[in-house]
């Protein structure tokens, strides 16, 4: 749930993905309530493409796309909440019309303001009546997330009451565009590491996928879920799946264990070891901190001992990154051979 409330909370679009009378729409109703933003529902499987596509009708001697009723009030209240239920239930012709829907908010010749967030909720087919695979288009423009319950927690809230939603500590207010531009650098920075993983389109149905829109999702994800590694892993794994997602999570956590921990290991091949700094050099630049810049250079001192001309090579991009408050640290000291061979010392 607290994945589904950042989500909300950070505009990003999203899919709950789980069986049928699991309490999804409640949910979303529920927390919409909670934010202070009017729901409007939509269910695909009564809806046909003129819905979301917009109905032709004359006006003014042209012809105008005529938005439905439910996307007139969106656009009137000036923000709120879509949610489009039962989407597997939406035909192929039904998913196609929901596309600029999904990712421009445009319904017909109506444009809903930025504002308005996008939620869906989806059962597998196989438990959908006359159920359909989603398509990957639809499927590459929401963060998938599953929504499961226990028998624990159902007993509690028929017992004591179904708790509202809560975002656990979690301020998306106080994310500043500056958050948001960080991030973005830092999955910029992986994918120059990784660009196999830019775009991986799949044969046939499926959820989350790479792609630069996916990407785009999962580097706002990281700016708004702050230190909670649990929403943050979810949010990030429900834009770009599981491979790819996962390899970026532990991409930053082992960048960010060998910057604080001067006992983690290094790797023992001197490809690898240049790769690990190529990395660093890359996140440092994209994290633009004076404390990380300075980080940085404690762990090119350890590379130095073994390897000094990748550390030389790794020194020199890293000089070329200092902030402006930054202070060169002790460590310096120790490698003034290795800068006076980088050019960086006469």
């Amino acid at each position: 749930m607290n994945a589904l409330s950042v989500a909300v909370a950070a505009n990003l679009p999203v899919l709950l993905w789980g069986a049928p009378g699991t309490g999804k729409t409640s949910a979303v109703l529920a927390l919409g309530e909670r934010l202070g933003l009017p729901v409007e529902v939509v269910v695909g499987s009564i809806r046909e493409p003129s819905d979301f596509a917009g109905l032709p009708v004359l006006r003014d001697g042209r012809t105008w796309f005529a938005p439905p009723r439910w996307a007139e009030r969106l656009a009137e209240s000036g923000t709120g909440i879509l949610f489009l239920d039962e989407l597997t239930t939406a035909p192929p012709a039904v998913q196609a019309a929901m596309l600029r829907v999904v990712l421009e908010r445009a319904v017909g010749d109506l444009t809903l303001p930025a504002s308005v967030r996008v939620v869906a909720a989806a059962n597998p087919p196989e438990q959908a009546a006359d159920g359909w695979d989603l398509s990957a288009p639809l499927a590459n423009r929401l963060i998938h997330l599953d929504w499961t319950v226990n028998a624990a927690s159902v007993a509690d809230g028929f017992t004591a009451g179904f708790p509202p939603p809560s975002l656990d500590g979690l301020d998306p207010a106080a994310v500043r565009p500056a958050d948001v531009s960080r991030s973005r650098a830092l999955v910029g920075a992986f994918l120059r590491v990784r660009p196999e993983l830019v775009l991986s389109v799949p044969d046939g149905p499926a959820r989350a996928w790479p792609s630069p829109r996916t990407w785009e999702l999962a580097a706002t994800a990281l700016a708004y879920t702050g230190s909670s590694e649990a929403v943050r892993a979810e949010l990030v794994v429900g834009a770009v799946g599981e491979a790819a997602g996962f390899e970026l999570l532990s991409w930053l956590r082992d960048l960010e264990t060998l910057l604080s921990d001067p006992t983690a290991p290094l790797p023992e091949r001197v490809d690898r070891v240049h790769a690990v700094l190529g990395s660093v050099v890359a996140h440092v630049a994209a994290d633009g901190s004076a404390d990380t810049w300075q980080r940085a250079w404690a762990l090119i001192a350890r590379v130095a001992r073994h390897t000094p001309d990748v550390a030389a090579t790794a020194a020199r991009s890293l000089a070329a990154r200092r902030p402006r408050d930054a202070v060169l640290p002790g460590t310096v000291l120790h490698l003034t051979p290795i800068l006076r061979s980088a050019g960086l010392l006469p």
